[in-house]
């Protein structure tokens, strides 16, 4: 019920994100990096880098559209940058989720199919504010990236007011990608001690 009562574009990015978990959970447990230990030790903490700034991102992100997501035309803050930072923030967590596996492979597979699931969905999302607000949504898109950040456009706005709902489930979300890290060491050592098996090795 829950799903059907969400707009279109929200229900297939969750369905999305939902099957992308399922794979990388059926993945990381017949996967193994083939880069070596110190190197290895290197990309998990870029990774773990990689998920903070997601976490960061989108926070900072929710600031400023709050529970106003697809109702108001927000244009301040890194929506001036951008016109998804939440969908940026979270393409840059996939790709750390990726790093946090050890492997530059995966990295570059979760970071581009996050990025072809949201660019598709924030196109949908396009449609809608256009249709709705018309004329200074063109103006708005005619000058700021949908999907890449253009620093040089930044502005903060006069004043600004948050939804502390909508920041705390920012904050939960983020949370379940932090606590990924400790989910792929315990894969990876069943996987030394021969508990789980390794399929496939990747760079």
């Amino acid at each position: 019920m829950l799903m059907r009562s969400l707009p279109v574009n929200q229900c297939m990015r969750i369905r999305a994100l939902q099957a992308g978990g399922v794979l990388l959970a059926a993945l990381a447990l017949v996967v193994h990096p083939a880069i070596g230990n110190e190197a290895h030790e290197v990309i998990e903490m870029a990774g773990v880098g990689l998920v903070l700034a997601c976490v960061a991102g989108r926070m900072w992100s929710i600031l400023y559209i709050g529970a106003r997501k697809n109702r108001d035309l927000v244009t301040a803050g890194p929506y001036s940058m951008m016109r998804n930072p939440l969908y940026f923030f979270s393409t840059v967590g996939a790709a750390g989720v990726g790093l946090m596996l050890g492997s530059f492979v995966m990295a570059g597979a979760l970071g581009l199919g996050a990025c072809l699931a949201l660019g598709l969905t924030a196109r949908g999302e396009a449609g809608y504010l256009r249709a709705r607000y018309g004329a200074a949504y063109d103006d708005y898109a005619r000058v700021t990236p949908m999907f890449w950040p253009k620093p040089s456009l930044y502005r903060e706005p006069a004043e600004a007011s948050f939804s502390p709902l909508a920041l705390k489930r920012t904050f939960l979300d983020g949370l379940f990608f932090l606590l990924l890290f400790p989910a792929i060491e315990l894969i990876e050592h069943a996987q030394k001690a021969g508990q789980l098996p390794v399929l496939l090795n990747l760079p």
